[in-house]
């Protein structure tokens, strides 16, 4: 029997070209969002640094593996957040792990938060459930290995890459780059790996 299947989508890294264009929110309507904003400065470096350690640390714990992105760029598909969804189902993945850095215009802000898909009849009530019991797992494993701030779990109805998800999925922003004392942390690979333990952790509790 095949180990779960987790797979890690490092957030942004779209060429901006790409970014601009819009994608349909979720499937069937007619509202429109843009592919990808860009994020926060420097947070597409931090996240994938984050991830490719995760990887390694799930590896380890004898899942198997697959990211939407490796590299700076990311380039699948179209080049939007259906994309990166439709690469976590085609795989069947036991678990999107989305990870993200976050920013404000609040330089006071910080610690760690958890989204998941808010509950939506024909879009994400098969993977509610599922997606609400890991991000609760996850916020908390994430919190105890990093000592930083819980700042929660968070429903989001207007995520592309939730609204065409068909496998559990979750959003980890790991801190506040827009926060001086957590974007120097965030940027410190002793830290990164303490985030990639937290995640892990919370990830073999969710799915064993």
């Amino acid at each position: 029997m095949l180990a779960p299947l987790i797979c890690i989508d490092p957030g942004h890294a779209t060429p901006p070209a790409i970014g601009r264009q819009v994608e349909p929110i979720g499937p069937g309507p007619r509202t429109l969002k843009i592919k990808d904003g860009g994020g926060a400065a420097g947070e597409a470096q931090i996240v994938l640094a984050i991830a490719r350690r995760t990887r390694d640390e799930l590896k380890r714990q004898g899942f198997r593996v697959a990211m939407t992105r490796t590299g700076s760029t990311f380039g699948l598909g179209t080049g939007g957040n259906i994309a990166r969804a439709q690469f976590c189902n085609r795989r069947h993945a036991a678990l999107m792990l989305r990870i993200h850095a976050d920013g404000s215009t609040l330089p006071g802000l910080h610690g760690v938060t958890t989204l998941y898909p808010a509950y939506h009849r024909g879009w994400t009530d098969d993977i509610y459930a599922r997606s609400v019991r890991a991000a609760r797992l996850v916020q908390r494993s994430v919190v105890g290995a990093t000592g930083a701030t819980d700042r929660g779990l968070v429903p989001r109805p207007d995520l592309t890459g939730f609204n065409w998800a068909n496998v559990p999925a979750i959003l980890v922003e790991t801190g506040f780059v827009t926060n001086t004392d957590e974007r120097r942390l965030l940027h410190t690979g002793w830290y990164q790996a303490r985030i990639a333990r937290g995640l892990t952790l919370g990830v073999v509790a969710a799915l064993r």
